[in-house]
């Protein structure tokens, strides 16, 4: 973080968008599981926004953090990765709280935007999310920067609030 502000002269914003994603059936979750998709998706967003919040606090700053809306409404088959986008969402009002009123904390949950490299999900499985999304299209990735370009740029009076980017799905779910 030093590194940054000593070449930049200052830090303005923090978008927390590192992400692990795969299945853990529950009966079958690891220590292993854990640590990567909890690491991934909570604790790095916690230790980093620590380490930027006295750069942050001086720049009049803000923080966006990428959780999902299957942090609200649990995907099955991925409680532990359900579980840790719900601790990052908790976790973006309540810094919220801490760091207002000189940093706004916000989050994007973006809906089927790109699909698991990994191929958890067949083109059967896509088609359905697809048509139980109000748009009934999968988003791109410029939807959730322009979400996020919003919260960091122009939204100088939100908050603690969630922006799910999702095509209507959540409202379908």
């Amino acid at each position: 973080m030093a590194g940054t502000v000593d070449r930049f002269g200052r830090l303005d914003a923090l978008v927390n968008n590192a992400s692990s994603f795969f299945p853990t059936p529950f009966g079958s979750i690891d220590q292993a599981a854990w640590d990567d998709l909890v690491g991934s998706n909570l604790k790095a967003p916690l230790f980093l926004t620590q380490a930027a919040a006295p750069h942050l606090l001086a720049a009049r700053g803000a923080v966006v953090n990428i959780t999902d809306i299957h942090a609200e409404r649990p995907l099955a088959g991925y409680p532990l990765y359900c579980a840790a986008k719900a601790g990052l969402l908790g976790l973006t009002r309540a810094l919220a709280i801490e760091l207002g009123p000189l940093v706004r904390v916000n989050a994007v949950a973006p809906g089927p935007i790109l699909w698991p490299e990994e191929g958890f999900f067949d083109s059967t499985t896509r088609a359905a999310i697809v048509a139980h999304t109000l748009l009934e299209r999968a988003g791109c990735p410029q939807d959730i920067a322009r979400a996020v370009h919003y919260l960091l740029e122009d939204a100088t009076y939100v908050t603690g609030q969630v922006i799910n980017v999702d095509g209507g799905r959540s409202a379908h779910l």
